[in-house]
């Protein structure tokens, strides 16, 4: 089945076009755009460039997924109300992720700590091992965030600037060691394949669950 994957939880606005077959998934085509916090004028264009890019329509489309953050209402909003008005138009089932689970999942194995911007100098942070989550997503400043040995891995910061590397021991060396990579070129990527978890509940234009700030240790 087609499947068309959204994220505008982090700075970075991405749509990514996907067969999901019985054998894995195939990505087709990738859009992600950095910088600034005009989401509402990225994500439409970026959807269109990845279905004129594969020859494809809305109507071929066969699921929806969403990333549910955590991240800044504004922006994540635009993900969500996409997600919901092409479920609720085409008809089709509507998928959420956790971006942070993404980032994870697409991290590859061992022991990683994932964060994204949460402003305010602040972080949204989980920890992952082989791609499973460890911890609830939480907030906090970069220096508290105690996770013990961890590669690090993240989302584009708002200034747009990507970056890739290692931290040794998370606590305090956090802040300068942090990998930002976009969540849309790698772990976007893998979004569609969560497309089968048992949805919380899955149909036509269901609104996928959102994270924030206030409500990151769960969903609402």
């Amino acid at each position: 089945m087609l499947v068309l994957g959204v994220d505008t939880a982090t700075a970075a606005v991405t749509a990514v076009l996907a067969e999901v077959t019985d054998d894995g998934v195939r990505e087709l085509a990738t859009e992600v755009t950095v910088g600034g916090q005009a989401h509402g004028e990225r994500l439409a264009p970026a959807i269109e460039t990845v279905l004129t890019a594969t020859r494809h329509v809305p109507a071929d489309l066969a699921a929806v997924v969403a990333g549910t953050g955590p991240g800044p209402f504004t922006g994540l909003r635009v993900g969500l109300v996409t997600a919901t008005a092409l479920g609720q138009t085409l008809a089709i089932p509507t998928y959420d992720v956790c971006t942070l689970d993404a980032l994870g999942a697409a991290a590859g194995p061992g022991r990683v700590l994932v964060a994204t911007d949460a402003r305010r100098r602040e972080i949204y942070w989980a920890v992952y091992l082989d791609g499973v989550r460890q911890t609830e997503p939480a907030v906090a400043k970069p220096a508290d965030v105690a996770t013990g040995p961890a590669m690090a891995a993240g989302g584009a910061p708002a200034g747009g600037r990507v970056s890739s590397g290692r931290s040794g021991t998370a606590p305090r060396s956090t802040r300068r060691s942090l990998a930002c990579r976009s969540p849309t070129s790698r772990a976007t990527r893998s979004v569609p394949r969560w497309s089968r978890w048992p949805p919380t509940g899955s149909g036509p234009g269901r609104r996928p669950r959102r994270w924030s700030r206030g409500t990151c240790a769960g969903p609402t």
